[in-house]
């Protein structure tokens, strides 16, 4: 069943946020953290597969996006006053709230693109709250960060390598339907408000600090999944170094990259070869992890 709630946060703000499901037997919780510019709605029909085989999903449209531009004053890709920190504070919020609905279930966190950079800032925060997860078209956002310095328009950059392009969006997808579809959407397309973007950028540092990644659980299981014709990991960010400082952090990382695959590698062409591999990543992890000494469980 799939629902739509609202989560109130201590500063007024108010986050539009889903819960989806289907009957019948329940294997574990996923929290999903979407992209900038875009939305949470568009990772239904992406995990469908996942919904279907017994797992609950949540996900929220983080300030400035998606429904949630709609319950506050300000425009599309506002953080608001609390910046970044704000946004990371509102994904434990709804971590917690998953934790609380299904206490008995791994819970594992999905983040994509600037969700992946919010995941990022979330292990390091609040890893003790999950048993698992996922960053799906990331990158290290330091060296992200110095290789946007010299752009005057990130998403133009971000489609250079496709040129000449069909579209300006042909860096998301080969699926020439999942571009189009993304174009058409009103509440796609734009990219974060100057404060904003340095509030998120400004993180690089932090995101690569030896000391601040010691504060991951470690050995927490950790999924990386992209496209290797992603020009946000290939052309502006860098994966290597992002995987080599999570292994100094004592984490293990599994790295999915598909030939081929641009930055939406979960609407690209070979999406079911990419959504079935993450199943199986999470079955395989699920079933070695400890019933009673789950992170976030009080036993």
């Amino acid at each position: 069943m799939d629902t739509q709630f609202t989560l109130t946060r201590p500063d007024g703000q108010r986050l539009a946020c889903y819960r989806w499901s289907k009957d019948g037997p329940v294997r574990a919780v996923i929290v999903v953290a979407h992209g900038m510019g875009e939305h949470a709605l568009r990772y239904r029909p992406a995990l469908a597969a996942l919904v279907d085989a017994g797992y609950i999903l949540y996900a929220l449209d983080h300030r400035g996006h998606g429904a949630t531009i709609a319950l506050s004053d300000r425009e599309a890709g506002d953080f608001g006053p609390g910046g970044f920190a704000a946004v990371v504070a509102d994904l434990a919020a709804l971590v917690d709230r998953a934790r609380a609905d299904q206490t008995d279930l791994p819970l594992f966190l999905l983040g994509h693109s600037m969700g992946s950079f919010i995941g990022q800032a979330f292990l390091i925060d609040h890893g003790d709250l999950i048993d698992g997860a996922v960053l799906v078209g990331t990158t290290a956002v330091d060296l992200l960060a110095a290789a946007m310095a010299a752009e005057s328009d990130a998403l133009a950059a971000l489609n250079r390598p496709f040129e000449p392009a069909r579209t300006p969006c042909d860096w998301l997808s080969r699926d020439e339907a999942q571009v189009d579809a993304y174009i058409a959407d009103p509440l796609c397309g734009f990219s974060l408000v100057p404060h904003s973007m340095v509030s998120l950028l400004s993180q690089g540092a932090r995101l690569a600090d030896p000391a601040a990644l010691a504060r991951i659980p470690s050995g927490l299981p950790l999924y990386v999944l992209v496209g290797d014709q992603d020009s946000l990991t290939t052309q502006f960010g860098q994966l290597p170094p992002l995987l080599d400082r999570y292994r100094a952090a004592g984490l293990d990382p599994v790295l999915a990259s598909y030939p081929g695959g641009r930055h939406e590698i979960l609407n690209e062409i070979n999406r079911d070869d990419v959504v079935r591999d993450l199943h199986a990543w999470l079955e395989r992890t699920i079933a070695i992890l400890p019933p009673r000494t789950r992170r976030g469980d009080p036993g």
